[in-house]
This record gives structure tokens, C-alpha cells and sequence, in this order.
């Protein structure tokens, strides 16, 4: 890997990473790339190491190998999830759909496959920051004008909650942006590629699966048959429609 410093837009230097991987001599390389570009990175081989870390501490971002001694990365995604609310980056090995599809539908904001390219992981991490960040300010936000109301759906943008026919709903950061923006344009088709730019600060190259499995996620949190979805619309070839009733 590449210990070059990078300079893209940059993110608060004091940005606390966890990194769970059990290859000591990548963990080591990778750990002193993202601090030679502004982070503080705590390293941790094992999964169950890792959820007692993650659930005492949490990090503002985890990088986290599927592939893992003992507990697997996806159980710990699985496990954490719950309660920790920031961005989880997984990597792994396997060149396999199917495990993209797991880690994301254990709640993970991200994946990259190895050999890690050290530039495509640095934007992938500050992409999800800024991202994070953006969250954390509309915490503060007031007023009515962001309750959005669809279908059964009740959207808080202040405090951040959803609920469906009264019962609250408990979403990631990334599944609450991402019906957000939905939301905010209610009634009209918003086109895979916006969603995927402002979701993950960057071009959609057309291939990318993460927006519709994220989208597949969503619908069976809010109890929208996902196999023939009465509130978030797959408008083919085009992109996804809230209903505005």
C-alpha cells in the first residue's frame, strides 16, 4: 500500500476509526495510511473483541473484514447494529455477491473487496463521514416543516424518527437519509443516480447495487411487502417514488 498523504476534501483530523481485521501485517499498513491522512485508528483482530469495543466506545466509523477468527464480521454488523448508529465499512476477500447482499442487509454503509486500493478506501471512509456529519447537524434542526407525512409513514427530520400507522420504526443513519430523500420529493421519481450521489458523494457507474439493496432494506423495516411494495415504488429504468397520499 500507498503511505502517501492524500489530499482530497478533508474530514475532522480527530475522526476516531476502528479497524477489525485479523491480517497484521495489512492492519498495520492500512492503520498507518488513514493516520498519515488524519485519523485516529484503534485496531482490533477479533470479533468479539470488537463488539465489546464497539458497544463501551464507539468509534465514529468501523472498517470491518468479514473474515474474522471466531466471531465473523457479519455477526458482529449484525450484533451492533442495534445500538450503533455510524458508518460501517466491511471488506472482504471473497469476490461473491452474495456477501455484498449479507453485509448490507446486516446494516453495513459500505463494502470493498481486496486487494484494498488505500485511495478508494480514504474516499470511501470520508465519503461516509461527510455523510455522517451531515446527519448529526439536521439533529438540531426544528420546526414543522420537517415532519413529512406519507402514506402511514410519519417522518421527523428533527428528531430523526419514523413511524408507520403510530408504531415507531428504528432505522440506521443510512436508511433514515435515504427515505429522507424520498421523502422530500414525495409523489415524484427520484432517479437511482441522485440518490446514489447524495448518499454516498459519489458517480453512480451504473452497476452499483447498494442504493436498491438498500431500498430492498428500507421497504422491510417499514413493512412494505418488498416483493410488491405499496409505499416505495420501483419505477424501472428510472429510479424510486415515494407515495404522496
Amino acid at each position: 500500500m500507498d503511505n502517501g498523504k492524500e489530499n482530497l476534501d478533508e474530514v475532522t483530523a480527530s475522526q476516531s476509526i476502528l479497524l477489525v481485521e485479523d491480517d497484521v501485517k495489512l492492519a498495520r499498513l492500512v492503520t498507518e495510511f488513514l493516520t498519515i491522512n488524519g485519523f485516529s485508528v484503534k485496531h482490533i483482530d477479533n470479533g468479539q473483541a470488537a463488539i465489546d469495543e464497539i458497544l463501551s466506545n464507539p468509534p465514529k466509523l468501523i472498517v470491518l473484514d468479514i473474515m474474522l477468527p471466531g466471531v465473523d464480521g457479519l455477526t458482529v454488523c449484525r450484533t451492533v447494529r442495534e445500538q450503533y448508529t455510524g458508518p460501517i465499512l466491511m471488506l472482504t476477500a471473497l469476490n461473491d455477491d452474495i456477501d455484498e447482499v449479507a453485509g448490507l442487509e446486516t446494516g453495513a454503509d459500505g463494502y470493498l473487496g481486496k486487494p484494498i486500493k488505500p485511495r478508494v478506501l480514504l474516499a470511501h471512509i470520508r465519503a461516509l463521514l461527510r455523510r455522517q456529519d451531515l446527519l448529526e447537524t439536521e439533529k438540531g434542526i426544528e420546526g414543522a416543516e420537517h415532519l413529512i407525512q406519507a402514506g402511514p409513514i410519519m417522518i421527523n427530520a428533527a428528531k430523526r424518527e419514523v413511524c408507520v400507522n403510530d408504531q415507531h420504526v428504528e432505522l440506521t443513519a443510512a436508511e433514515f437519509n435515504l427515505l429522507w430523500l424520498l421523502a422530500e420529493h414525495k409523489g415524484a421519481i427520484v432517479p437511482r443516480e441522485e440518490l446514489h450521489q447524495k448518499i454516498f458523494r459519489l458517480e453512480y457507474d451504473g452497476l452499483d447495487r447498494n442504493i436498491d439493496i438498500r431500498i430492498s432494506r428500507l421497504r422491510k423495516k417499514l413493512g412494505d411487502d418488498p416483493r410488491s411494495p405499496s409505499w416505495i415504488k420501483t419505477i424501472r429504468g428510472q429510479g424510486y417514488l415515494l407515495i404522496n397520499e
